[in-house]
């Protein structure tokens, strides 16, 4: 930083043992020595504040031109659901109402129906509504025995009334 030789350091030292004084010499070059530490730190702080600048620059240049690929990947794409709806709809050459766009009507022989839910199945009128079956519990071949059930007989499918397990 500065070009000192030795021969220059000694003569400054020289100059301030004389000006000084040795009593209070010691004490000048503490203070010295703690302003020199805070020159240091704080010009550390600067250069670490400097870099994490530096970093975020680097990181908005490389968000930005994520974002730019990632706009120009999705510009090519086009949504094959919407493509395949489109198809549909000049097959049967229906098109989307323009004040409701979430709407589809489904013409039935008796009438129209109209819902909200593109996906929706309106139930008919002729359709009968299944009813699940009844849920049958097996009767235990010995009523009021108690099962003894372990995993040997679980594996061999072989469940012996009684406590032992033997037959």
């Amino acid at each position: 930083m500065f070009d000192l030789s030795w021969s220059e350091l000694i003569l400054i030292g020289v100059v301030a043992l004389i000006a000084i004084g040795p009593k209070e010499l010691p004490g000048v070059l503490r203070a010295l020595g703690h302003w020199m530490g805070k020159i240091r730190r704080m010009a550390g702080d600067f250069q670490d504040q400097f870099r994490e600048a530096m970093r975020e620059a680097e990181v908005a240049d490389l968000k930005r031109q994520f974002d730019e690929a990632s706009a120009k990947a999705t510009a090519g794409f086009t949504n094959p659901l919407e493509s395949a709806q489109k198809e549909v709809e000049k097959a049967f050459g229906t098109e989307p109402s323009a004040s409701d766009p979430s709407s589809s009507t489904v013409a039935t022989p008796e009438s129209t129906v109209t819902t909200t839910d593109p996906g929706a199945i309106e139930p008919s009128a002729s359709a009968p509504i299944a009813e699940p079956p009844p849920s049958v519990v097996p009767e235990p071949e010995t009523a009021g025995a108690p099962m003894d059930i372990k995993p040997a007989d679980v594996a061999s499918n072989e469940i012996k009334p009684g406590g032992s397990g033997a037959a």
